[in-house]
């Protein structure tokens, strides 16, 4: 119950901020996300797959287009907006901290697979096996003789 009325409260508030916010606020934040990904895909290409280059690539990309809107805005109307301007540049760092944080997963991820791959068994507690049994030994199903067994 507690979880579907915090769910419900934050979407509430989630309503009414985004009723605060301008419409063009909101397509500059897209816009800034949009090329924000190109900015940081180009400086990953780059850089050879550095995180930071990476993150600095969708703010710089985010900026870069913020700073053409806004100087073909001043142009047009007459009208440089700041607030325009930050929106754009917002939605490039959240594109940044997004690809940094899944790219960080992907990465402890393929550590974790590399690391029990190339794990090494300990072989001191490694089993005995008896050398001459009653029983079918697997090595005599393979066609082995038992002598492979001795040291």
């Amino acid at each position: 119950m507690k979880k579907i009325l915090t769910i419900s409260l934050l979407l509430f508030l989630a309503v009414k901020a985004y009723g605060q916010i301008e419409q063009d606020k909101v397509l500059h934040y897209l816009g800034g996300n949009l090329y924000g990904l190109v900015g940081a895909g180009v400086a990953n290409e780059i850089s050879d797959g550095d995180r930071t280059w990476t993150f600095v690539g969708a703010v710089g990309g985010s900026l870069l287009i913020g700073l053409a809107k806004e100087a073909i805005d001043q142009n047009q109307y007459g009208g440089w907006s700041n607030e325009d301007l930050l929106a754009t540049v917002l939605g490039g760092v959240t594109i940044g901290a997004t690809i940094d944080i899944f790219k960080k997963r992907k990465q402890r991820k393929r550590e974790q697979l590399f690391i029990d791959a190339t794990k090494t068994v300990d072989y001191r507690h490694q089993m005995k096996f008896p050398i001459k049994t009653t029983e079918i030994n697997s090595l005599f199903v393979l066609g082995m003789s038992s002598t492979v067994l001795e040291r």
